[in-house]
């Protein structure tokens, strides 16, 4: 190789390692950090969703899924089917999918509703609610049983005011 080529091959190498350096790493992380609903909570949730709708008159169950869809707590009170407990986690995992109150997704997307509830897991109803922690969603719940999903969903948002300050940070 004569000297001008070796020149502009040690300038083109030269040029090629700084740009690899000042670019920021583009790479995925090896440790995430996140922000997910503690047991402590999800419990006290479910038991508080299921309390609210006892003063109703409605025997439901409520259960509190983490932000990726993992049960964390299931709840079923003293008269609710054993079906109720099912559909309450599809509930909460309709809105895991989409980040909306499960009744919301029902009805911004009708157009697909029958292929999702065709997807294990999954029931388009009203009666599921994202939990949102300092502008995080770090999970849901699902609430199943009153007589009309929006009455399941009144009961979980009862809950959820009570346990504003908690959801806070």
């Amino acid at each position: 190789m004569n000297n001008l080529k070796k020149r502009f091959f040690n300038k083109t190498i030269l040029v090629g390692m700084f740009c690899c350096l000042s670019v920021p790493n583009v790479m995925a992380e090896d440790v995430l950090e996140e922000k997910n609903i503690g047991m402590e909570l999800a419990r006290d949730i479910a038991t508080e969703s299921i309390l609210a709708c006892r003063e109703k008159g409605f025997s439901v169950s409520a259960v509190v899924v983490d932000k990726h869809g993992n049960q964390r707590v299931a709840l079923r009170d003293d008269f609710a089917s054993k079906f109720t407990l099912q559909i309450a986690e599809e509930k909460a995992n309709a809105t895991i999918i989409s980040g909306l109150k499960s009744g919301d997704f029902r009805a911004k997307r009708g157009d697909i509703r029958p292929e999702l509830n065709h997807v294990d897991g999954v029931l388009m109803m009203v009666g599921g609610v994202p939990i949102i922690s300092g502008g995080a969603r770090i999970g849901a719940v699902g609430v199943s049983g009153a007589p009309g999903g929006e009455k399941d969903e009144a009961c979980v948002m009862k809950a959820l005011e009570k346990f504003e300050d908690r959801l806070a940070f």
